[in-house]
């Protein structure tokens, strides 16, 4: 029914996220993160846990609703891949009212990743800092559920895989979850994996998105498969990925990763290496989104991402020419009503989502 509103008032919450992060906040970011995640693993799995968050966080309104990619999107907002890497909680998240939820990245064989620590927190901006580097089960272990959010899963090249055999991970991978997955996220713009952004110049990029596609292809059903981007590319470069990626007929752009930059930080966050994410990102992954809106006309898909943590900041991703958005450090500071207040200010402003 038009206009149906599902979720209860956010103060009748008996726990208030707000009321948890400065507990979670004491704790290391790995930890605080491998807990909220099991949190909301268990509450998934449990019908009458997952009812209770559904009633009291999920936003529910037909006008929210977008066609994207030939599918059907409940709402714009997803979540980042990164968060639930192996896709143990998507029940819990899926509770939360995300449009989609993008699990991974995923690489062939399982990894460790980097040496801890890995993560860090910087409260005085609302920014992350990982460098965490794929640590995953590996593609077998991967179970994804059927929920009432679309699943995207993000693939990247292993650790130990050479530059020059880069495609054999990404056909693999893509064969392992095209049937199980709404699309396919490319991964090859993360700092954490030595040598992985190389595979963003023009020499590279070419060939293995044709590679990607030729499989893609030659599969059924036909999953839609998108590129995500740094942020730390000029426009001639963002041009050239985005050129390469129609003409093997992609279905869209992930703008934008993490960045190698530091630009406006505190001078101690200089010592962490990896990518940061957050508010400090916010300007420049905008930028991107609308120089590639600009270029293509609006006719390539974008999903913006990178520094939403109100709705506001939500806003200006689609106003910049974003199809889809996602969050990831923003829920981390905000916590989940996030979701529901950007789904919230889309209808207040737009009056229909559509607008968009």
């Amino acid at each position: 029914m038009r206009g149906k509103h599902k979720a209860l008032p956010l103060q009748e919450s008996p726990i208030m996220y707000e009321q948890l992060r400065p507990l979670l906040f004491r704790l290391d970011a790995e930890t605080a993160h491998h807990l909220t995640l099991g949190l909301l693993k268990w509450a998934g799995d449990l019908p009458g846990t997952r009812d209770v968050l559904r009633a009291l966080l999920d936003f529910q309104d037909e006008r929210l609703q977008v066609n994207v990619f030939g599918m059907e999107f409940k709402n714009r907002v997803g979540l980042a891949a990164g968060y639930d890497k192996n896709a143990v909680a998507v029940n819990g998240l899926a509770a939360l009212g995300f449009g989609h939820i993008e699990v991974g990245t995923v690489t062939r064989l399982p990894q460790a990743g980097n040496p801890r620590p890995r993560v860090w927190r910087v409260p005085e901006v609302r920014a992350l800092v990982n460098c965490m580097g794929f640590p995953n089960d590996g593609v077998e272990k991967l179970k994804l559920s059927r929920v009432d959010a679309r699943i995207g899963v993000n693939i990247g090249k292993g650790k130990d895989t050479p530059i020059e055999n880069a495609s054999d991970d990404y056909v693999e991978l893509l064969r392992a979850v095209h049937s199980r997955a709404d699309y396919i996220a490319v991964n090859v713009s993360s700092p954490n994996t030595h040598n992985l952004r190389a595979l963003q110049t023009r020499a590279l990029i070419e060939p293995l998105l044709k590679a990607i596609a030729a499989a893609r292809d030659a599969l059924s059903p036909r999953v839609p498969v998108l590129v995500k981007i740094a942020p730390d590319l000029s426009f001639d470069e963002i041009d050239g990925i985005v050129d390469a990626a129609r003409d093997v007929n992609f279905d869209g752009i992930i703008a934008t990763n993490t960045t190698i930059s530091r630009d406006g930080v505190p001078a101690y966050i200089k010592n962490f290496g990896g990518g940061m994410s957050g508010e400090p990102l916010r300007a420049r992954s905008t930028q991107i989104i609308h120089h590639i809106c600009e270029t293509t006309r609006g006719e390539f898909p974008i999903i913006g991402v990178g520094g939403i943590s109100d709705a506001k900041s939500a806003l200006e991703k689609l106003r910049a020419g974003a199809t889809l958005i996602q969050i990831f450090t923003g829920f981390i500071y905000r916590g989940p009503r996030l979701v529901r207040e950007i789904n919230e200010a889309l209808l207040r402003g737009a009056g229909n989502a559509s607008n968009f």
